[in-house]
């Protein structure tokens, strides 16, 4: 882990001061004239908050937001630091929760399962490591790069939908911390609610910081949360039958489909957030061993955590008191009963320990919540960002704490769908760099990345989205829609997942002929 203190002192004090003339904060106290106000007034409306961040800069509060890091301020040097990032981010009871619904949703015994967590996996976390390599290429975060593939007008829509995304990660990840932390005692069980807000408010310090505290979260965090793993894998390996198949024909080929979905729709969740935590690195930083230490963090943990969560389903055949704990209260029930019930006192307080890993995996989505919210507009980016990242743990406080209940279809369906819009994003970034940017950097203007007249126009990867929508209707498999394409796959009334797989084919194919004419009549 590199010393990542993003500015020094002396670079702070300017930053912020150049932050609050871009914003439109100036000594003066009093009002712009009238005739002033059409260029400043969504700025100056935020006169007062720039003014307190000017004072929490001086604490070592993160004050960048979605502005470009001038490569002469970016001195994280360690090609490590985005393994301990996303080895810290996976290596939480979300991941865990993962792996337990092959047996919980999709009736798959033991091997089937491992195998759909290997090889879909080892496929779809490609894009995200290879997406962490372009923030030290441009100095620029994950959705503002999105512009210069998607239009700046179009980009709304994958700007948009990654807030969502962000709020509904927040949510399911919460609730899964929220049962775990629930099952420390039987008899005296914390409030939902309550255990909700203690996960959130270790969230919020640690987003609210920014990314050099974000990093340094996350290079230690991961390391009691593997040890109580292994703990734990001692205690349920003697119950677990790994020798389970989950059966063979159509229907068994359409539940891995779907259950693969689902593990694609979390790992390729990272994509729409890679770069947010690369962009502190030099330029001249080893792409390869950026890309390398990447899929290492993502695949170590999710690979690892996700089968440990789909042993850990087939105790039930020997331990009947577990599933009742799974009943009970989920996820949480079942790490209870493996660590809690058979270890006393010394295993719930390995629980709430255990409870508090979902941390980790939230602060990215909150962080990022706050970059990606400024990319809305100009007047979303004159908002600070650790004004947003409260605003945006509230919301998801509430919300998880409303839908609590639901958690299993709740955490399925927002997988399989963020499977499709990500496959979509992927597909359109990949080729415009590839394709039309020929893979050279030289052919980006990172300065102009609030230009909409010098990004493309966006027609092209609005059709191309129209298009993997279209795909992703076809092939998807939920409960409350079964596509016609999907139907052909298996049951008839369940069907087999392939909605991600036909986005990124209907995308793939449309977007490159619809950007070579924009680009012909646009320029851009």
């Amino acid at each position: 882990m590199p010393d990542s203190h993003s500015l020094d002192e002396k670079h702070s004090v300017s930053s912020v001061s150049a932050k609050l003339e871009e914003a439109g904060v100036h000594e003066s106290i009093h009002p712009a004239p009238v005739s002033e106000l059409s260029d400043n007034v969504p700025r100056n409306r935020f006169r007062a908050l720039w003014r307190i961040v000017e004072k929490l800069d001086k604490y070592g509060v993160e004050t960048q937001g979605i502005e470009r890091i001038p490569p002469d301020q970016r001195d994280q040097t360690s090609v490590l630091a985005p393994f301990w990032m996303w080895l810290a981010a996976n290596m939480t009871t979300s991941t865990f929760s993962l792996g337990t619904l092959g047996a919980s949703l999709f009736y798959l015994g033991l091997r089937d399962a491992v195998l759909t967590i290997l090889f879909f996996n080892l496929l779809t976390t490609l894009p995200v490591a290879y997406f962490s390599t372009w923030g030290p290429k441009l100095g620029l975060r994950q959705l503002t790069l999105s512009r210069y593939s998607f239009g700046f007008f179009t980009a709304l829509i994958p700007i948009v939908l990654n807030c969502i995304a962000c709020v509904g990660w927040s949510v399911v990840n919460s609730i899964v911390g929220a049962q775990t932390l629930r099952a420390v005692s039987t008899h005296h069980q914390i409030p939902t609610a309550a255990a909700i807000i203690v996960i959130a408010i270790g969230t919020i310090i640690v987003s609210f910081m920014g990314y050099r505290v974000v990093h340094l979260y996350e290079m230690y965090s991961w390391v009691p949360v593997a040890i109580i793993f292994i703990i734990y894998l001692g205690q349920i390996h003697r119950f677990t039958d790994s020798g389970t198949w989950g059966g063979t024909g159509a229907v068994e080929a359409s539940n891995i489909l779907s259950f693969g979905a689902a593990i694609a729709g979390f790992a390729l969740g990272w994509t729409s957030l890679a770069a947010d935590y690369t962009v502190r690195m030099p330029e001249n930083i080893s792409t390869v061993k950026v890309f390398f230490w990447t899929y290492l963090g993502l695949n170590i943990p999710l690979i690892l955590i996700e089968s440990l969560g789909a042993a850990a389903m087939t105790t039930f055949v020997n331990k009947s008191t577990w599933e009742d704990a799974y009943n009970t209260n989920s996820v949480g029930g079942l790490l209870g009963a493996g660590l809690a019930g058979p270890m006393g006192g010394f295993g719930r307080f390995l629980l709430v320990i255990l409870s508090l890993s979902i941390i980790a995996n939230n602060i990215p989505n909150i962080y990022s919540l706050a970059l990606t919210f400024q990319n809305i507009h100009p007047f979303c980016q004159a908002i600070p960002r650790v004004f947003i990242v409260i605003l945006g743990s509230v919301v998801y406080i509430v919300l998880a704490i409303v839908g609590a209940s639901h958690f299993e279809q709740a955490l399925d369906t927002l997988l399989t769908i963020l499977s499709y819009w990500l496959a979509i994003f992927s597909t359109i970034l990949i080729e415009e760099h590839l394709i039309f940017r020929k893979g050279r950097w030289s052919n980006y203007e990172p300065d102009d990345y609030n230009n909409w007249r010098k990004l493309p126009l966006g027609v092209a990867s609005f059709i191309a989205l129209g298009c993997g929508v279209a795909g992703a209707v076809l092939g998807m498999a939920q409960t409350w829609y079964v596509g016609v394409i999907s139907r052909k796959i298996g049951d008839p009334q369940y069907g087999g997942d392939i909605g991600f797989e036909l986005s990124f084919a209907f995308t793939a194919i449309v977007f490159p002929p619809l950007r070579y004419f924009e680009r012909k009549y646009w320029g851009y």
